[in-house]
């Protein structure tokens, strides 16, 4: 048989370990060396070698020698996808909703790395505060009040690793640059289940969040609530943080208490 014609891949392997993939997405049961072979048009040697090294990845997994099925890693990532597609679907009408009482900005924000992405936001003119970071930017752990949750819910070890790596570097005068100072704040997030960021990542800029729980009680995302300074109000955690529960709720993480 024949390899179907398809643009010319800008590397080789990676088409290659995609219809290797897709030869295997395509069957339930596990497929042997021979029929995956045959159906990507690669030679039996080659298909074997690109399969091992998809396996030591756990990209695919070989229940038994000579074939292959689709692995764990992979329901892994899309579970990771998964979760923040409908978390964004679940957050927004809420999030409308507390910027209507609020008419500040409300942000939602995920975990990649060393770092948070804002996934959605709602804003207005109103806020009297510009939008530094739009949907897709990126920010320090360290240095933000969603990035705060998530460095709180992580073993200390790998809170020291994360300072290693990063050396905290600052943003403004108010950010945490000591490790020491850093697991201090975190046990306050810990101990009050918020975090705020007090000018750390921007001037002029307060914010403060509740973390966003899926239905195995993992934490997805966070919740944060940014002002100017001098307009945060103190009034406003318990809203965020009935906010973030509702957005939990709709994520199914009650689904299992009966």
């Amino acid at each position: 048989m024949q390899k179907k014609e398809v643009q010319t891949p800008t590397i080789q392997v990676l088409e290659r370990s995609f219809a290797l993939l897709d030869v295997l997405a395509a069957h339930r049961d596990p497929v042997s060396l021979k029929e995956i072979s045959e159906r990507t048009g690669l030679h039996p040697s080659t298909a074997h070698r690109i399969l091992n090294d998809l396996a030591a990845g756990r990209f695919v997994d070989r229940p038994e020698a000579g074939s292959y099925r689709l692995g764990m890693r992979l329901l892994e990532l899309g579970n990771l996808v998964k979760a923040r597609l409908d978390v964004r679907d679940a957050a927004l009408g809420p999030m409308r909703e507390l910027h209507r009482l609020t008419h500040q900005t409300v942000n939602l924000s995920v975990r990649q790395g060393d770092e948070i992405v804002y996934i959605e936001r709602t804003y207005s003119e109103r806020s009297g505060m510009q939008v530094v970071r739009a949907v897709g930017g990126r920010a320090p752990l360290h240095l933000t009040s969603v990035g705060k949750l998530f460095l709180a819910h992580d073993e200390p070890q790998r809170v020291r690793a994360y300072a290693a790596r990063t050396g905290l570097a600052g943003h403004t005068r108010n950010s945490i640059t000591e490790l020491t100072r850093l697991e201090r704040e975190l046990a306050n997030v810990r101990q009050q289940g918020v975090a705020r960021d007090d000018e750390e990542l921007e001037l002029g800029v307060r914010c403060m969040a509740a973390g966003i729980y899926d239905d195995q009680n993992q934490l997805v995302a966070g919740l944060s609530l940014s002002a100017p300074s001098d307009r945060l109000e103190e009034g406003w955690i318990e809203r965020i943080k009935s906010t973030a529960a509702e957005i939990s709720r709709a994520l199914g993480q009650q689904s299992r208490q009966s």
